[in-house]
């Protein structure tokens, strides 16, 4: 079993990326150019947002608050947004897709390696929320109107891999818990580097899915 540290950790980096993803879908919201469009967004926020306060119930009850176990994941998280902040509103859908679908992906494949009460939370929170059907009309319609922004998306979805790649190692080179968790959950380094190959052949086919090279 984990240690203490290493749920707490995981539960308040991800109950902080449930928060953030809130902030910044309620704000992606008003790039949509149809009220449709806006309602679907803002919906997802709100879902966002009941997840993070189920977390953050259960911060509570492991004797924690909230704000403290969220607190060393905030400088990561908010680089990752600053850096993959969307211009358009397509670049918005593909984000709320992709870029959030990756950090599901992580958290599912450690959802594995922690107790079934932790792991039973950490799927409940990670529902789709209808994002993914969303997300494919919103960029198949886009796409098939102008076919010419289908590149310029698909390099958009590079970066937010190589992106949110690159914070989580920072986040695993600074939280020793969290790196000991998946060190020894996986069995060694190769198995921590099969669980990064996994989310990322998972972009790959959400990329796909989108009609997009991955």
């Amino acid at each position: 079993m984990p240690s203490s540290d290493a749920v707490v950790d995981l539960l308040g980096a991800l109950a902080y990326g449930e928060l953030s993803a809130f902030g910044h879908l309620a704000d992606d919201a008003g790039l949509a150019p149809t009220l449709a469009g806006r309602a679907q967004m803002s919906a997802m926020a709100a879902f966002e947002f009941g997840h993070y306060q189920c977390l953050a119930d259960r911060l509570v009850e492991l004797g924690t608050a909230p704000e403290i176990a969220m607190a060393p994941f905030v400088a990561a998280l908010e680089t990752y947004h600053s850096l993959t902040k969307p211009s358009t509103w397509l670049e918005s859908v593909v984000k709320a897709y992709v870029g959030d679908g990756m950090a599901a992906d992580f958290y599912r494949e450690v959802a594995a390696l922690v107790d079934d009460g932790t792991a039973e939370l950490i799927r409940d929170v990670l529902t789709d929320a209808g994002r993914a059907e969303f997300a494919v009309r919103e960029v198949e319609a886009a796409v098939a109107e102008q076919p010419a922004i289908a590149g310029r998306l698909a390099l958009w979805g590079r970066r937010l891999v190589g992106e949110a790649l690159s914070q989580t190692q920072h986040v695993l080179a600074d939280r020793d818990s969290l790196m000991l968790l998946l060190v020894e959950g996986t069995g060694d380094l190769t198995g921590v580097a099969g669980l990064i190959s996994r989310i990322t052949d998972r972009h790959a086919e959400r990329m796909t899915a989108l009609g997009l090279a991955g």
